[in-house]
């Protein structure tokens, strides 16, 4: 009996996540986000490896040394201290565990407790289910960052109530998304024949659903990280975030702003750093989008 065996393209193309990396892979500027938000995502986590000296060390005989790279700048430290003597380079590295670290948990929060919702929201019916949508409905024509200044302006400053606040406010972008998910899916014919088998709605919820839906779950979520991100960093530069001295990209701003003038670096690196880390995320996730786009039209 004669055996066929498939051509390495279509061996890809029978497994979706391989397909997706290959349409992902092909895109430069998404790769380029990729490697910045490794970058990023291990800076996060290495931090407190990699800096070469205590980020809370003041030493006042170093106080506004230059960047390295002038004339009047020390090798050991690359950016420079600032108006208390610390160094500038570890405190942006220590600054990535807190602006973006921070951010992604409070994604995957969000992510986790708008998934529950969203399902709650989905698979309801009735006044229940229109009831939920609008209490939604309302709380998405808050601007997350107003949402989230009023949620610390209730609980306090502090990076803990940051963190509580933006998930609160990353929330009903979360719940209507999924909502919208589940209800497609629910109109579609199979998740019908699929019932009519005599599946429960749990079945129709974890076998045919969710596993439909984590594509779009995964683009919102990186949309939500760049905002989160933001977020932090802008309640950092508003004193109602990060509290000195912790080395948050915010809150540095806000404390070298006054000297500015004197030592741009203080001002300039933070912002760089926050600039890069939502390019990152924002190249990544249209990355996503486009290559599963791109996918389905295959």
């Amino acid at each position: 009996m004669a055996r066929f065996r498939l051509l390495p393209d279509e061996q890809h193309a029978r497994s979706p996540l391989l397909l997706l990396w290959r349409e992902f892979a092909r895109q430069h500027s998404a790769m380029s986000g990729l490697v910045l938000f490794i970058l990023f995502f291990l800076l996060a986590i290495l931090s407190p490896l990699l800096t070469p000296h205590d980020p809370y060390m003041q030493n006042d005989t170093l106080l506004l040394i230059a960047p390295s790279w002038s004339e009047q700048g020390l090798v050991q430290y690359p950016f420079g201290t600032d108006d208390l003597g610390r160094d500038m380079f570890s405190r942006m590295l220590m600054g990535a565990r807190y602006t973006f670290g921070i951010a992604l948990i409070t994604v995957v929060g969000a992510l986790l407790i708008g998934l529950l919702l969203g399902v709650l929201a989905g698979m309801s019916k009735g006044v229940k289910s229109s009831v939920f949508n609008h209490v939604l409905d309302l709380a998405l024509t808050i601007p997350s960052l107003l949402l989230a200044i009023i949620i610390v302006a209730i609980l306090g400053p502090g990076l803990l109530n940051t963190l509580w606040a933006i998930m609160l406010a990353l929330l009903p972008q979360f719940v209507h998304s999924i909502r919208n998910a589940i209800a497609e899916q629910l109109n579609q014919d199979y998740v019908t024949a699929y019932r009519l088998d005599g599946a429960s709605n749990w079945q129709v919820l974890t076998r045919l659903i969710l596993p439909n839906i984590w594509e779009r779950l995964t683009v919102t979520a990186t949309m939500a990280l760049s905002t989160a991100i933001l977020d932090i960093a802008a309640l950092g530069f508003l004193g109602l975030g990060a509290q000195a001295p912790t080395a948050e990209w915010g809150a540095i701003i806000a404390d070298s702003l006054d000297l500015i003038y004197v030592a741009p670096v203080g001002v300039a690196l933070p912002g760089l750093l926050i600039f890069t880390a939502v390019l990152s995320v924002n190249l990544v996730g249209d990355g996503l989008r486009n290559a599963m786009k791109k996918r389905r039209e295959n």
